[in-house]
Formats: structure tokens, sequence, C-alpha cells
């Protein structure tokens, strides 16, 4: 299937998938947020795939924001629908996705572009990427998550700084408040996210994707995070995947995980 704003490959194990709108810094529109979310949708169907890294076009942006031409004009009941919908559609759905999402920031990730990237599972950066939450300059605040996550990844303070200056970080400064885990070139962002992606690929994928659900379970004041790791870790000992990686391990072999 081909798609406007969005373009993908498979490599190995690992899917690429690159928001495609260069003349517009890649920002996100209606359209782009539901591509991503078909895409992706399919990549975590396919068995094949263990690692997805997310990416834009270009090397001036990973996304610039979000598209304000389309929403400008909203009322508060428009409003409030956009921002529920978009985080159904793409910003939750990616962070509670069970194949880790590593996002590949190759340059500005402002407003809507730094909540996409927030909601992927870590963050990776080129030297010359920078990251902000500008919305209150324009009268309104983040609404896909970017209050929540913000927080999470860097503490209130320096969150609450951030968003009510509207300031762009460094990719250096970002990698001193946690917010990304590593800064390399621009040449070299792919090929580390890949290093890593394989890396993650070698492990259990079922593994993977409970501690995805208990890691993030402890960020929910409705969930018990450290129940939600009880009973995931209780529930690997019921798979193919414990049987496969303790079996290797004993045998002092690689292991091959079925997936299940």
């Amino acid at each position: 299937m081909s798609y406007k704003t969005v373009l993908f490959k498979i490599n190995d194990s690992i899917a690429t998938v690159t928001i495609n709108r260069p003349n517009k810094l890649n920002a996100l529109n209606k359209e782009t947020i539901q591509e991503l979310h078909e895409v992706i949708s399919d990549i975590e169907d396919n068995p094949d795939v263990k690692v997805i890294v997310l990416t834009g076009s270009g090397e001036k942006a990973f996304v610039a924001g979000a598209d304000i031409s389309e929403f400008a004009d909203f009322s508060e009941k428009k409003g409030k629908k956009l921002a529920a919908k978009g985080q159904e559609l793409l910003f939750d759905f990616i962070e509670r996705l069970s194949k880790p999402v590593i996002a590949a920031i190759n340059g500005f990730a402002l407003g809507g572009g730094l909540e996409l990237a927030m909601a992927c599972h870590f963050r990776i950066a080129s030297d010359n990427s920078k990251m902000g939450l500008p919305e209150v300059s324009l009268g309104v605040i983040p609404g896909y998550g970017g209050t929540q996550r913000l927080p999470q990844l860097v503490g209130k303070g320096r969150a609450m700084e951030m968003i009510m200056t509207a300031a762009m970080i460094t990719a250096e400064q970002a990698k001193n408040y946690g917010l990304v885990n590593h800064v390399t070139s621009q040449e070299e962002l792919l090929p580390l996210c890949y290093k890593i992606g394989s890396k993650i690929s070698n492990n259990s994928p079922v593994a993977i994707s409970y501690a995805i659900k208990a890691i993030n379970a402890g960020f929910m004041n409705t969930v018990n995070g450290y129940e939600q790791e009880i009973d995931a870790f209780g529930a690997c000992f019921g798979t193919g995947d414990f049987a496969e990686g303790t079996t290797a391990f004993l045998e002092k072999r690689k292991a091959e995980f079925p997936g299940s």
C-alpha cells in the first residue's frame, strides 16, 4: 500500500518509518497522523519486524510541529476533539505498542513533533537537533500528551520552564535532561538506531512487550506498576520465548526466539 505522507521500509528485523513532508518540515496534519497509525499498525502485525525506527525526511526536521493551518479557526469543542483523536490514534497508540519504537530525531522536534518523539519508547538525536514545546506562544498548550510525558522524562521543574518559556533546547541539553539517550552526527543517526535496534531484536519479543507494558504502568495513576510487573513477569514463564531463552542459556548457545 502506498501513502502520501509516510514512507516505510523493512530491513532484517527493523522497520524504518519516515514522515515525508519535507516542504512542510514534516509537520503533522490529520492525514499524516492517520497514515502513521495505519503504517505502524501493519508493522506491529508483521511477525518479522522486532523494532521500529521513526524519523523525518531530510536533514532539517524530525517533525517541526503540528500543521497550524488546520486548526487555527477551531472552536473549543473542535480543539478538544482534535487532541483526543490524535492521542488515541497515534501518541498513546505508539506508547502502548508491543514493539519498541525508537525516535531518530534528525533536526527540529517542536510542538507535536516533540510530543511524537516522547511517545516513542526512547529517543536518539543528531547533534543539530533542537527541541521544544512552543505552544504557549500561540495561546494554546501541548495537546498530544506533552504536559504529561515531558515531566516524566525531564522532571517537573524543567518541564514547567520549557513549556512556559516556549524555548528550544539543543540536543546536548536534551541529553543532559534525560530527554534523549544518545546524541550523534546526522550521518551516524540511523546507523546508531539500527545498531541498538539490532541488539533489541536479539532478545525475546514477548518479554520486551511485557516490559513495555509494565514500565508504562508505573506512570499511570490508575494502575499499580509493581503489580503489573509481577503479573507480566509470571506470564513470561508460560511462553515459548522463556523456554527457548533459558534452554539456550543452559546449553550455552544463542537463543532463537519463536515470539510466542
